[in-house]
């Protein structure tokens, strides 16, 4: 009976494999059905699911090894599943080296060498069709007996992440079964295919991981670019979904959006890989388009980076059924219907890539040399990063490019270029002369002029603005002022400890890592006051100068009985100086005990987050309070304001979203909360909300009062999409100038401050004064497309305004401050906001 059951079993695991390929398969090598317990395709496979199949797959066939090559926010494995033939595994590190050997060009392209396949799935979460594919085919590629797949596996070693985003992954996949009933519904406006906010698209913090490939600002990210340079692959596969009413999508895209810097020989073998996707639709009359859509400009996306790191990256967009079946303008699409042609494409990849392998082994070998030699032809021979005062900031910045395999060399001399001199100790040269050329550019880039204005994405992502970080490009070479071996972290020299029996403390808010030591002290029962002025105190190390914002912990005012053994310990967790002051009277500016030395309050901060409001900066604002803050947020969505106590908070934060349904009866809770003490902040839409509410005494200039600065007389249907793109700002970065005798500006050094604009809404400038905090400057455009009507509208608004309300403040930007975790400088405004949002006094005339 047993044998009987086992036999019906494999025959309808048969039986479900046949609507994905239609060849008989080795029995030995377990079918997905045989360990997730139903056919893929039926149900969505939870990330855990997928483990398990691979864990099986990589312990019963000698094609595959599993390795888990990070964990994600929420602790689940990320998978890489290698497959090749036995003897190629049996030898896969000497493949690796001999690979990146030529590569490297120290080693000639050799005959027999594999090419490198790199399949990538499920980026994004509500993608879910690329993920199960990743399941039928590791499942194909180690149970196949076809000579062909034994020719695929002796020639390549295929590299399958089955899914880059498994925290997302799961949120779908549970929300998209739990309204699986007996018969999938496939009504549109059935609640499995309207997901709540936030859906799967994003990772634990909500950020768009397709948008994190040059940014690094999550593990999954960091683990996937570790592997990405550790094997160099010649292909990648980068699988995606898009609307149900569309078809499939391979590049090439639109000829005129790619990025300048990739060369021409990888759009050809784009065009060569695509006439096999096309082979492969074509057998089974499937619909396809190529060209029309997607851009591969932004080099932080799946298909763009490898394209300037050496490899050829293929998108691929199929039609989404969102969960298991909908309707659409093609008939019914079904969720096994989505696999099965991300399955083809993953075969049609392999395909190609194999039929085309000495081609692309050569394109990446000539892609270094190439890069070699025209970088030398460069006027400019690379850049200077400096940074005098925040370590930490300047630390993360080289951090990055060290990931990207950018070397960067240390100053260990002062050297002079032209009018300016660089400290030892304090810059850093990055050469254009390296493997990594086509990347230092586009990471350096200022381009303002493009061939084509219209954009997927953003435009700009200037690592240094982001960082804000100064830079220079450079013509000459530093020479013997530079170290000859590039920057390596190296933990911190150990500060050292203050002494005891000091009359106060200071901790210098420069650094990153200050407002995360303050919040330390706070949590720790500390009582700190933040130094409104410079002042010099007298430390027993003679006098030492210190910049507003400074934090002081007076002995006097202490009242825990542990309270120096505290400061102690938090000082050795952040390393970070801790200077004992031994008197309060001061040589220069107030003394200790002046009002100039405001109290600091431990923040109780509440977040707004749910329907209505972006997800996408929601998650950024609270990604950077919990890792740049040391604060972990409340967060309520925008309808439950009116049921909840807001005394218990210190300030309320509004990011982008759309808050028009709130009514009077929350606009008085707001304003009587913030009369009463409360700090409330806005940025986007939350400011132009504030504005609207009349809590921001400013103006607004709307993104339709902006978009009719756009001449649209004399225009033809066919100029719609351009017209469309000059009235959007997709993503610029714009230059601030600040106050910075502000307590919302202390910390930062330099009065000018890039800012990231993906917004034409820009608030006005307040004619009260003392209230705007930042301004564009008269010239602000750094970087990235915006139409040239927009410049001097832009260069009239206001970037930060700020003022009194009762007891309260309330702030409003024009911008986000934390765009994609990676805008560190200008996070800092949203920091000082938390810690300092209640040591200004702004009063505007409207309430005079």
């Amino acid at each position: 009976m047993k044998k009987l059951a086992f036999f019906i079993l494999l025959c309808c695991v048969w039986q479900a494999q046949a609507t994905y390929f239609n060849e008989t398969v080795a029995r030995e090598v377990p079918a997905p059905e045989q360990t997730l317990g139903f056919p893929v395709g039926e149900w969505h496979a939870r990330h855990d699911q997928i483990q398990r199949y691979f864990e099986v797959l990589a312990t019963q066939s000698a094609r595959a090894q599993l390795e888990v090559i990070g964990t994600t926010h929420e602790l689940r494995p990320l998978l890489q599943l290698v497959v090749s033939s036995p003897d190629n595994l049996a030898r896969l590190d000497e493949i690796r080296q001999q690979h990146l050997a030529q590569v490297r060009g120290s080693r000639a392209v050799s005959e027999n060498s594999p090419v490198i396949i790199w399949l990538g799935y499920g980026v994004h979460g509500n993608e879910p069709s690329a993920a199960n594919a990743a399941l039928v085919l590791a499942h194909y590629l180690t149970a196949s007996n076809n000579p062909e797949v034994q020719q695929w596996l002796q020639q390549a070693v295929i590299l399958i992440q089955p899914s880059l985003n498994p925290d997302g992954h799961d949120r779908f996949a549970l929300w998209a079964n739990m309204h699986r009933g007996k018969t999938p519904v496939a009504d549109p406006q059935h609640r499995e295919h309207v997901e709540p906010w936030p859906n799967g698209r994003p990772n634990h913090y909500w950020f768009d991981l397709n948008r994190d490939w040059l940014l690094l600002q999550h593990p999954e990210s960091q683990a996937r670019i570790a592997q990405f340079h550790k094997w160099q692959p010649n292909i990648v596969g980068d699988f995606h979904e898009m609307g149900t009413n569309s078809s499939y999508f391979f590049q090439p895209g639109i000829p005129s959006r790619n990025y300048p810097l990739t060369p021409e020989r990888n759009f050809e073998l784009t065009r060569i890989l695509a006439g096999f996707h096309a082979q492969a639709f074509d057998q089974r009359g499937q619909l396809y388009y190529t060209e029309e859509s997607f851009d591969d400009f932004y080099v932080g996306k799946g298909s763009t980076y490898p394209d300037i790191t050496g490899s050829v990256g293929i998108l691929f967009e199929q039609a989404s059924s969102r969960g298991h079946v909908q309707e659409s303008i093609n008939g019914l699409l079904t969720f096994a219907d989505t696999i099965k042609n991300q399955f083809d494409a993953s075969l049609s990849t392999i395909r190609g890539a194999v039929a085309n392998r000495q081609a692309l082994l050569s394109y990446q070998q000539e892609f270094f040399q190439s890069a070699t030699q025209q970088a030398r032809a460069e006027r400019v021979k690379g850049y200077i990063l400096t940074e005098a005062q925040d370590r930490s900031r300047l630390e993360a910045l080289l951090q990055l490019l060290a990931q990207h395999q950018i070397a960067v060399y240390p100053l260990t001399q002062d050297w002079q270029y032209e009018q300016t001199q660089f400290r030892a100790g304090q810059s850093y040269y990055v050469p254009l002369q390296q493997t990594q050329y086509r990347l230092v550019k586009a990471a350096f880039s200022t381009e303002k002029s493009f061939n084509d204005n219209t954009f997927y994405d953003v435009s700009a992502w200037t690592l240094p603005y982001a960082y804000n970080i100064a830079f220079t490009a450079v013509n000459r070479e530093p020479g013997r002022a530079a170290a000859e071996q590039p920057w390596q972290w190296q933990p911190r020299q150990r500060q050292t400890s203050p002494q005891a029996d000091g009359y106060a403390y200071v901790l210098n808010w420069q650094d990153q890592l200050a407002p995360v030591a303050l919040h330390a002290m706070l949590s720790e029962g500390l009582i700190v006051r933040a130094a409104l002025g410079d002042f010099t105190g007298n430390t027993p190390q003679g006098n030492r100068n210190f910049k507003a914002g400074a934090m002081v912990v007076a002995a006097g005012l202490q009242q825990h009985p542990d309270w120096f053994f505290r400061l102690q310990r938090i000082q050795e967790r952040f390393n970070l100086p801790v200077y004992t002051l031994t008197t309060g009277l001061t040589s220069r500016g107030s003394d200790l005990g002046s009002n100039n030395f405001t109290p600091v309050q431990l923040p109780q901060v509440l977040l707004i987050a749910g329907p209505g409001v972006n997800s996408t900066e929601a998650g950024e604002v609270w990604y950077n309070l919990e890792r740049l803050a040391g604060i972990s947020p409340t967060m309520v969505e925008p309808e439950r304001l009116n049921r909840i106590n807001l005394h218990r908070y210190t300030h309320i934060i509004l990011p982008d979203g759309d808050y028009r349904n709130w009514q009077e009866t929350e606009i008085n809770r707001l304003r009587q909360w913030a009369q009463q003490g409360g700090v409330l902040w806005g940025h986007k839409r939350g400011a132009a909300w504030l504005v609207d509410a009349k809590l921001l005494q400013a103006g607004v200039w709307s993104g339709s009062e902006m978009s009719k600065l756009i001449p649209q007389q004399d225009l033809s249907y066919a100029d719609k999409e351009a017209l469309a793109g000059k009235q959007r700002i997709a993503g610029a970065i714009f230059n601030a100038e600040l106050d910075l005798s502000h307590p919302l500006t202390f910390g930062i050094n330099r009065k000018d401050l890039p800012i990231f604009k993906n917004s034409n809404m820009l608030l006005q400038p307040s004619s009260s004064p003392f209230v705007n905090v930042a301004w564009y400057s008269n010239e602000p455009h750094l970087a990235g497309y915006t139409a040239a009507e927009y410049i001097p509208r832009i260069a009239q608004g206001a970037a930060l305004v700020a003022h009194n309300l009762g007891r309260g403040r309330v702030i409003g930007m024009t911008d986000n401050p934390v765009f994609r975790g990676y805008f560190q400088g200008s996070s800092r405004l949203l920091i000082n906001a938390i810690y300092l949002g209640q040591s200004f006094n702004a009063v505007v005339q409207a309430e005079e």
